[in-house]
């Protein structure tokens, strides 16, 4: 019973999402049409009977035809399931609930029968006119939902251009190291992040932040995620290098709880690069680095199991050094490159990665995070933000 319960109510969420989101202003003209178009059944059942019926009993089974519909239209979408379940038993008793009514009001009314030919004149201009009405009310519902939408989509548009802006794609190079970040988002606006810094010094501090979910939520709380990160790095140049990424850290968690849903939380993965050739990094709940090498030829994972940002009112985030030889590679998938599952629902994972960047290492680093995309989108559809930073060490 509960399986059937949750999948009324997956039914329900998908279906039905419109009219959950559309306020009352708007969905009261979607409710007249079906009001006036199930109307009609009461006219078809005067002229399936000659046009006999009293007037006011047609317009009286009309009237109930066509509310039983808008009954249905708001249950489904507005109102607790067990209303559904009361409406498909009252269904039952419509049939008996409409003779008894129409046979009340004729009795208390007086009401007569007409003559068939003015009975049937009568219905027959009467589906007419509340076609025509029908039709009128869904062409303002369906205009007010258009202007509505365009000017979602004139801001989603804003928002998208908005992400370009705090998202563009990263190209770094220093003597030493060379950088290369790119992210894309799966709605206009996506809740992924790469960015790199040089500090005064000429060390880089690189990073992919990932923010659980995607959409405007996400990408608003990025948009916060990377202020405060670009703001906590303005002191990373002063005291001990291998300090400033647990540092970071600890200033993200502290300053995301108090700008965010209570559910929302960032994953992170940061690097600094030293222009003496030294490199540290630092990981929050983010999908492992591969570290691949030409001295070896192969690939490594780097992880560091710690909790993600602004969950939980936590210190003591740690950071390692690693140590980097000339034509040394780092990767960085989020999950959403990770995730990505083909028909048969296997997912992308490490392993297709390791071969994506085995085949293209020695590339430039723009044509390798191509590739990789290149490789996901074959295998299978976008389903969530898509962000890779990749770091070599020259040679």
């Amino acid at each position: 019973m509960m399986g059937w319960t949750r999948k009324i109510l997956l039914y329900r969420s998908k279906k039905w999402q419109p009219f959950w989101d559309t306020p009352w202003s708007r969905l009261w003209l979607f409710c007249a049409a079906v009001l006036f178009i199930f109307s009609v059944i009461g006219f078809f059942d005067d002229l399936m009977n000659q046009g006999t019926h009293p007037y006011g009993v047609v317009l009286i089974v009309a009237a109930i035809c066509g509310l039983n519909a808008v009954l249905w239209i708001v249950a489904m979408a507005r109102l607790p399931l067990i209303v559904v379940a009361l409406l498909v038993a009252f269904e039952f008793y419509l049939g008996r609930l409409i003779t008894e009514v129409a046979t009340w009001a004729a009795y208390r009314f007086h009401m007569q029968p007409v003559p068939p030919e003015q009975g049937i004149h009568f219905s027959a201009w009467a589906v007419l006119i509340v076609t025509i009405a029908a039709y009128a009310f869904f062409v303002s519902y369906f205009r007010a939902e258009g202007i509505a939408t365009g000017k979602i989509r004139a801001e989603l548009d804003m928002a998208h251009g908005i992400q370009k802006t705090l998202v563009p794609p990263i190209s770094l190079r220093t003597d030493l190291f060379e950088v290369y970040g790119l992210s894309q988002p799966s709605d206009k606006v996506g809740g992924d992040l790469v960015d790199a810094v040089i500090l005064p010094g000429g060390d880089i501090i690189a990073y992919v932040a990932d923010i659980a979910g995607h959409g405007l939520p996400a990408g608003i709380l990025m948009g916060m995620l990377k202020t405060a990160a670009r703001t906590a790095l303005l002191d990373a140049a002063g005291g001990h290098p291998g300090e400033s990424l647990p540092a970071l850290l600890e200033k993200l968690n502290r300053v995301l709880p108090d700008v965010k849903e209570p559910q929302m939380y960032a994953t992170l993965t940061a690097f600094r690069l030293n222009a003496d050739g030294s490199a540290w990094y630092a990981m929050a709940a983010s999908p492992p680095v591969l570290h691949w090498s030409p001295h070896r030829d192969d690939l490594a994972l780097v992880q560091d199991e710690q909790y993600p940002l602004g969950l939980l009112p936590i210190s003591g985030f740690t950071g390692q050094a690693i140590e980097l030889k000339g034509g040394d590679l780092l990767v960085v998938a989020t999950d959403g490159i990770l995730e990505v599952c083909d028909k048969r629902e296997e997912e992308f994972g490490l392993s297709r990665l390791e071969q994506a960047i085995e085949g293209h290492a020695r590339k430039p680093l723009s044509e390798l995070t191509q590739a990789i995309l290149d490789k996901t989108r074959a295998f299978g559809k976008q389903s969530d933000d898509q962000t890779l930073l990749v770091i070599r060490r020259a040679s």
